[in-house]
């Protein structure tokens, strides 16, 4: 994206936000990617007794092989004219943040401390932008933390889909889009845990009883025994990570905001909405 220089004639301060574009073949690759991590989310419920999903220990690790794959070509189509070097360069900004700011909670008793970032992110560059911040944000942090293993795609998937989700938010401002962003960070928060307890629900060691995952079981079983292996062993996690999301937001909300607004002015990631000039010699003509 490069800066456009004001035509003659133009109104001072008129713009309009330029975000990170999606394409058809972009806005495609990115649904592939979400309708088949979806599926690598959800095979627990969906699983038939005679599949060999159901009774093997494989799955996550072929899912962990797929989904990167998947997410570094959705990666490729969006910065395939969706990205100039200044959108790369505020994309390894933000990412790096977060990744330094993540080993201050890393998930203990709930407390999260980088998707704040994702949703105020994906809300000023666009639900692109938010899709592949939540991707290298997550990415970043394993390195840093070394919590790299069969588990990171989907984390990264899961915070991906919490940028992309707050890009697509309704258009707002002030206090309103403030309380919306909250509501959003809170609900994201516990979105992401949800799925992420899918990811290893089936595989959890000295889960008995109506904790269990049951391959082939019918569909509301094993629905009951999630929504109870979550009770007893993730919501408080969960609900932390919702709170302590919708509280950042809530602190560093407006400041933020308007930091990134403001460099993305700067960055010419807006661009002045055309008028036409004034011709004098056209403008006599009319007159006479």
């Amino acid at each position: 994206m490069t800066a456009t220089a004001s035509p003659p004639g133009a109104a001072p301060g008129r713009t309009r936000l330029r975000v990170v574009r999606l394409r058809p073949r972009s806005a495609t690759a990115v649904a592939l990617v979400s309708v088949i991590g979806l599926l690598a989310f959800l095979w627990p419920l969906f699983v038939s007794p005679g599949s060999g999903l159901a009774h093997s220990t494989d799955a996550p690790l072929v899912f962990a092989l797929v989904l990167p794959l998947l997410l570094a070509v959705v990666l490729a189509e969006l910065s395939e004219g969706g990205m100039d070097v200044k959108a790369v360069a505020m994309l390894g900004v933000l990412s790096a943040i977060g990744a330094a700011l993540r080993p201050l909670g890393a998930g203990t008793a709930g407390l999260e401390t980088v998707f704040f970032l994702l949703v105020l992110g994906g809300r000023v560059f666009g639900a692109g932008f938010g899709f592949v911040l939540g991707a290298t944000t997550l990415f970043a942090s394993a390195l840093v933390t070394g919590g790299v293993g069969p588990w990171l795609p989907f984390q990264m998937l899961g915070a991906a889909w919490v940028g992309w989700g707050a890009g697509l938010l309704p258009p707002a401002r002030g206090r309103v889009e403030l309380v919306l962003l909250v509501a959003y960070g809170a609900v994201a928060g516990l979105f992401y845990g949800l799925m992420l307890n899918l990811s290893f629900w089936p595989f959890a060691t000295g889960m008995t009883g109506s904790l269990s995952f049951v391959p082939g079981e019918p569909l509301l079983d094993n629905l009951h025994r999630f929504v109870v292996f979550t009770l007893a062993t993730s919501l408080g996690w969960d609900i932390g990570r919702a709170v302590t999301t919708g509280v950042l937001v809530a602190v560093t909300g407006r400041a933020v905001l308007g930091a990134l607004r403001r460099a993305a002015r700067r960055a010419a990631f807006e661009e002045p909405v055309a008028f036409a000039a004034s011709d004098p010699t056209r403008d006599a003509d009319v007159r006479h």
